[in-house]
């Protein structure tokens, strides 16, 4: 009788944590709506329709003017862009920013969302779009790699990368523990890393975020479609595959001009990865932001577009 106690005992406890973890699900998740054409139709700029779905893209300047690709990070969508494309079309130049599938109003397809992935979508979608280049490439954070990537197997087509605060370092399996664990990441995911953790997240990228009071809701808006927590949470297992100085390597190979931007007060991208950067591209030019974190192009876009627009006039002439 008493065995059967303690294990009536037990099992109770266990329901209880089942239920308790449910209800904080329900309550917590933030993905309600699908992304649908209904949604689309809040959202800038134009939609064209790859192998992976829809692709938000905004294509702004002179058809006929030097293009610049602008590839955004991990989960921040393309209104990340906004001050330098908007700084690129008033100098003269035809901008091209887009949406990563997963985020902001692009698909969300079902599919393992590796540098294979993303440099699939740029590459159809300049094909979409009939741009074949030369324009040049620039990547922010996790963008760094895959702009990378791109620039590295398509030579042909570029001109010139703009790299700002880049992922350098490989992720470690024990940095994402346990969101690598199956259904435990899943959850995690829906019930923590959505609702609470990336929101709050994305202020740390500015030294002062009290400037920008709206960025967190701004952010929160891709939270609301279904399949954008899968879509992130696939990004990052996947980040521990991808080794960014195998793409930094082979970038110094093509002989390519490279732009490097970082803020001094970057809490992502260290002083360090930095450094290693520059061994594994010596030649680029560096170009250190005083009193900016990890998005220096918004926070001292004052500093930072004209050094771009003059890097773009020294490989266009």
């Amino acid at each position: 009788m008493r065995k059967f106690i303690w294990w009536k005992w037990v099992g109770g406890i266990g329901l209880g944590i089942a239920l308790l973890l449910g209800a904080v699900y329900l309550i917590l998740r933030t993905e309600h709506l699908e992304l649908d054409r209904d949604a689309r139709l809040s959202a800038p700029g134009d939609f064209v329709d790859l192998s992976g779905g829809a692709v938000h893209y905004q294509l702004r300047g002179p058809s006929q003017a030097p293009l610049v690709v602008l590839v955004h990070g991990f989960s921040v969508p393309l209104y990340v862009w906004e001050p330098t494309a908007s700084a690129l079309e008033e100098a003269g130049y035809r901008v091209l920013s887009y949406d990563l599938y997963g985020r902001g109003y692009s698909a969300r397809p079902v599919a393992e969302y590796d540098l294979d992935l993303f440099d699939t979508q740029l590459e159809e979608l300049l094909a979409a779009l009939d741009i074949e280049g030369p324009f040049t490439l620039a990547g922010l954070s996790l963008g760094g790699p895959v702009a990378t990537h791109y620039a590295r197997t398509h030579r042909d087509q570029i001109n010139g990368v703009i790299l700002i605060a880049p992922e350098v370092s490989q992720v470690q399996t024990g940095e994402i523990f346990p969101l690598n664990l199956p259904l435990v990441g899943e959850y995690l995911m829906s019930a923590v890393m959505e609702p609470l953790v990336l929101p709050g997240l994305q202020t740390a990228d500015f030294l002062h975020p009290e400037s920008y009071p709206d960025w967190e809701a701004r952010y929160r808006v891709q939270l609301q479609y279904r399949g954008t927590g899968r879509a992130l949470l696939s990004t990052i297992r996947h980040l521990t595959e991808l080794d960014p100085a195998i793409e930094y390597q082979g970038l110094r190979e093509t002989g390519l001009p490279v732009l490097l931007v970082w803020g001094k007060e970057d809490q992502t991208i260290s002083a360090g990865d930095i450094e290693t950067l520059q061994d594994l591209l010596p030649d680029l030019e560096l170009l250190v932001v005083e009193n900016a974190g990890h998005l220096p192009h918004i926070e001292r876009a004052d500093l930072i577009n004209p050094r771009i627009i003059e890097f773009l006039q020294e490989i266009t002439r």
